[in-house]
């Protein structure tokens, strides 16, 4: 009697992406699950408030504090885990993550994407996403601003 053989045992491809994430729009959402349909698994990074304040965004943003933007997307069923860096950039918690493919939008030159060496050289991937057109914090609180 011959035995079916056994499923191999293979860990799940994470895919990471990371961003401000301060009000979330249609965008942020077409964005995010489309990227989870990468892999098996999406970690999202997102800045915490005093590196937001870093990147020179308006001096009100965020808008929304740390926590409440990392609720929001842990809210995602698109999204599997929400982690909050205090860095400039991503790079270090890219390093400890080592997810096996990077996404980030289209917006963002190849050679710009911060931790694309890390995942590069452990055989991952870097995926750039198109934008969905029409949607961005800054226009949503540009318009708010005009009222």
């Amino acid at each position: 009697m011959s035995q079916a053989p056994s499923p191999k045992s293979q860990a799940p491809t994470v895919v990471f992406t990371n961003g401000v994430f301060d009000i979330l729009h249609p965008g942020h959402v077409r964005y995010l699950r489309e990227a989870r349909a990468l892999g098996d698994k999406l970690i999202v990074a997102i800045n915490s408030d005093r590196s937001v304040r870093a990147l020179g965004k308006s001096p009100d943003r965020p808008i929304n504090p740390e926590n409440e933007r990392a609720e929001v997307l842990r809210a995602l069923a698109c999204v599997d885990e929400v982690v909050i860096f205090d860095e400039d950039t991503p790079h270090e918690i890219i390093k400890k993550l080592q997810p096996d493919i990077l996404v980030k939008g289209a917006d963002w030159g190849e050679n710009a994407i911060v931790g694309r060496d890390i995942v590069e050289a452990r055989g991952g991937r870097v995926v750039r996403i198109k934008l969905a057109e029409g949607y961005s914090t800054t226009q949503i609180l540009q318009r708010i601003r005009n009222k």
